[in-house]
Formats: C-alpha cells, structure tokens, sequence
C-alpha cells in the first residue's frame, strides 16, 4: 500500500527539476502551506512528453515508478513548497464569498531548462482549507478529459495551462455514483485567476491587492514595471487577451462551461477544464453544462460573459485605478478587440484574404444555415476547403452535412463571388484553411470511448460490491487514451490512419452529458 506521503529526498526519476516557487514568496494571507494526500497504489494514466519537457523531465522519467508517485502528490520532489490559494468569485452571476483552491495544490514553479517557470498543480489531490463541502479528490473520469483537452487545445494554438500527467487509484470516491480517485498534474505560467483579485478587493485589503498586482506585472508583463499607470495597463491587457482568447474559442466551437470568475484566467489561459465541450451539430445556442440549467454558459453567450467577468476584474482593481472613467475606457475596448479578433478568424477558416465591409453578413448568413441545420461544425469548416471558386465541383463532402441542400447552395453561390474577386488560388486557399480547420477535436463521445477503456466496463459494478478493493491493471487499458491523445497533438494534419477519430458522433453521442459533479 503506497498511501504514505515520502519525505522530500532526491528520486532519480525527478532529477531533472529545479523549483522557484514564486508565489509562496508573496504574504502568507495568499495562501495556506500544506503537503497533498496521498493516494492509495497509485498508476500512471498517460502523461504528456512535450509539456514534461517544458520543466526538463525526460521521457525515461515519465516512466519511472516514482514519477506516478509524484503526480498524485505521494511523493514530493526536493525544492518543491506545496500550498493552496485562496480567491473568491462569482459562480452563475452571483456573489460566491471565499472559494479557493479545494482540490489543487501548488507544488511551486518548475523551471525549465530555459529558465522559464512553469507553476505545477496536482489536481485532486485532498482536502485544503478551501474544500468546503467537497472532499479534495477529482476522479478519473473528468481527470482523463482534463488531460486530453489541455493538450488537445494547445496543439491547436488556443492559449491553454498543460497537463503533464493522469494518475489515478482505485481509491473510491462519491459523485453521481461511486467512482474512482485520480489527479491531474498540470502547469501554466500562472494559475492567477480574476478571482484572487475579487478576494483581497472584497475583503477591502488594498495593500495585498496591489502586492498581487505586482506580482503578476514583475513575472508576466514586465513591461509595465516603469509605465506610469501599470495597473490600468494590466487592465487593458487582461481585456485584450481574454478578447482574443474568447474569440478563439468561438471559432473552434469550443464551450467552456462554467466561465466563472474564478475560472478567468489573468494570462488569458483556458484554464479549468470540467464541464466543457466542443459542439458537434451547429447550435448557436448549445449548452455543454448539464448544470447549467439557465444557459448562462452558451456558446452564443460567451462572449457577453468574458466581458461581464471582466466588469467584475475592473471593479475589483478599482483601488488601483485612477478612476470609474478610466476603468470603463479600458472596457470600451473589448468588444472591438474581440469582433477584430472573431473577424480575423472566421476570415482565416473561410480562406479569405482581404476585409471588407460585408464580412459580417457573410459570416451572419453562413452561422445561420449551420444553425438551423446542426450541420457539424467541425467537419464543414474541414470540407469548405474542397469547394472549388470556380465552378461546383468538389462541393459534395460538404454539401451532404446539409439535409436542406439548397440552403447551402445559396450560400455557397456568394461565397464563391467571393473569392473569385479576390483571385483565390484553389490549392493555396486550402492549404491555409486546412491549416487553421483542425480535422480532429475532443468530441465528447471520443472522450467518453477513452474513459469507458481507461475505467474498465465493470468498474461502478465492482466499487458497489466492494468499496476500496483493488484490481490488477490490465495490459492495454490506458492505451485509447494516449492514441487519442497522440491523435489530437496533430489536430491539423490528415492522418488517415486515423480517419474514424475525424467521423460523425455516433447515435448514442447525443445523450453523453456532462456536468459540475466532477
């Protein structure tokens, strides 16, 4: 039984880390000191060789027994000052008070051999002061899609924290059903969200406001270390990157679910990954969130939400700024930083060059045939490249997502006039758009398939019959879950070995639902 924490001595298998620990250098009213809770016979899930190089562990080290050890926190690496944070927020609209890190500690910052630092966080990994009524632990199930979303966004350049590792053990815990425990280690630049900075503004401690400001302005925007008014310019730059950010995922398709003001992220990072999904059949409206009951978290409402969240950041920094005038400037500037950032997007996945003035109905008309055919999202941004600019040949792989064909072939009729006059090369405008359409997403039922493997088919049938009893890991049984993960490194490349991942969703897709219970 490996349910003991190790004390901190050197593991050849973590030779490679050096620790900076940035954040516990700021006042101890940031955080609390605590070390994880170990799990009970710990096992690797799959781990991500190219955000374990970012911190100068090797593949040799991924495979390493203690390397398990580490990621699940029962076993600490030497230099490493565990903690949790606390911050506050609002949840669904509403004013939450204190919230925290209830399930994450912070190892500290790994550097990597390009002295750059990377702060590293076991996710689930027990109880903090900040668990309220949960119990600390994540599960496999929500852990293997934290995992693979990470890595899946970031390979499709949609800034994102990484995941370096899944653990997991048979160690039993509750949600809808009895389930097993697992961590995520994941890393990113700073996991600084919108709500630290609502906590110390909340709680009317000014001083440690502006301490966190600086902070984040010495590590991450030493740019503004001189400027006159730094913390407007903080401002301004949070606002600019969550417009882009919040475009990018608009133009994916991607839904977030629960965009809270403690899941905003200070870098413009996607950060958090529980109830999220990318949609399948067009619907300006879908709702990834089974608990979302409201619709809050749409997808046609997340634009509308990042800037509301970012409202709540500029009243928060308030006691920074010079004044409400100077904070509503700073806002004015979101929207048009994201319809620039949308514009140029949508421009690039059509294979469009050039801006014009009727952009917007173009795109307009095009959301509206998806829309009211749920014609899959991602597959006819992939197809559209085939369609020929001078005549209707190649149209039919994406013609035929369309039950209503003449609906797309009024659309197609203007999209061709386009590009006629802009003298589009075929073979040039597919290769730009093939090169911004990513052919494979995290769709959920690939997710789900991944899942089913990783936990076994009897796993809930064997948890009621026996809580906490183990079972020897089958050979193969993380395999769906790293090929997948290997397929969604390549997002923009054809791969046609691995042509089924690229498929429609199956039929019994459409009843996968996923929700905040993770």
């Amino acid at each position: 039984m490996d349910d003991t924490l190790k004390p901190r001595a050197p593991v050849a298998a973590l030779a490679g880390l050096r620790w900076a620990n940035r954040f516990a250098r700021l006042d101890p009213a940031f955080f609390t000191r605590l070390d994880p809770t170990p799990l009970r016979d710990p096992y690797l899930v799959a781990a991500d060789e190219s955000a374990a190089a970012l911190i100068g562990l090797s593949p040799e080290a991924l495979a390493h027994p203690d390397f398990a050890r580490f990621v699940c926190g029962n076993l600490l690496a030497p230099g490493c000052e565990p903690l949790a944070s606390v911050y506050s927020g609002h949840q669904f609209g509403a004013w939450a008070g204190q919230l925290g890190d209830g399930r994450a500690i912070l190892l500290g910052d790994a550097v990597g051999p390009d002295g750059r630092p990377w702060e590293l966080q076991l996710k689930g990994s027990g109880l903090t002061p900040y668990s309220r009524m949960g119990d600390g632990r994540a599960v496999l199930r929500s852990s293997i899609r934290e995992f693979l979303c990470s890595e899946a966004m970031h390979a499709l350049g949609i800034p994102s924290t990484r995941a370096l590792a899944v653990a997991g053990s048979d160690e039993a815990v509750f949600r809808e059903t009895m389930e097993t425990s697992a961590v995520v280690a994941r890393m990113s630049p700073s996991f600084l969200r919108f709500g630290h900075f609502e906590h110390f503004y909340y709680a009317g401690q000014h001083a440690r406001l502006e301490s966190l400001a600086d902070h984040l302005i010495d590590w991450h925007f030493p740019e503004l270390r001189d400027a006159k008014d730094r913390y407007a310019g903080l401002l301004e730059l949070v606002c600019a990157r969550t417009a882009e950010l919040i475009a990018q995922w608009q133009c994916v398709g991607f839904c977030h679910g629960v965009m809270n003001t403690d899941n905003m992220s200070m870098l413009g990072l996607t950060i958090d990954y529980g109830p999220f999904g990318f949609i399948d059949g067009f619907d300006a409206n879908h709702v990834c969130n089974h608990s979302d009951t409201g619709g809050r978290y749409a997808y046609s409402m997340q634009p509308g939400v990042a800037e509301w969240n970012l409202y709540c950041l500029a009243q928060a920094m308030m006691p920074l700024l010079d004044s409400q005038d100077q904070a509503q400037a700073i806002l004015a500037g979101y929207r048009p930083g994201f319809s620039r950032a949308l514009g140029a997007g949508l421009r690039g996945k059509l294979g469009l060059r050039d801006e014009r003035p009727d952009d917007e109905a173009l795109f307009d008309s095009l959301f509206s045939i998806l829309h009211r055919g749920r014609v899959d999202f991602t597959r006819f941004f992939r197809f559209l490249s085939r369609v020929r600019s001078a005549d209707a040949g190649g149209d039919s792989g994406c013609r035929d997502l369309f039950a209503d064909r003449a609906q797309f072939d009024s659309w197609v009729a203007g999209y061709r006039e386009r590009l006629q006059s802009e003298g589009a090369d075929d073979a040039d405008r597919a290769a730009r758009m093939n090169a911004v359409n990513p052919k494979f997403v995290l769709r959920n039922y690939l997710a789900e398939t991944a899942i089913r493997a990783a936990r076994g088919d009897d796993e809930s049938q064997r948890l009621r019959a026996a809580p906490g009893a183990g079972r020897v890991r089958e050979a193969g049984e993380f395999e769906e879950v790293r090929r997948l993960a290997a397929v969604l490194s390549r997002p923009y490349d054809e791969q046609p070995e691995h042509e089924s991942y690229a498929a429609a969703p199956p039929d019994w897709a459409c009843a996968l639902e996923v929700s905040c219970s993770s």
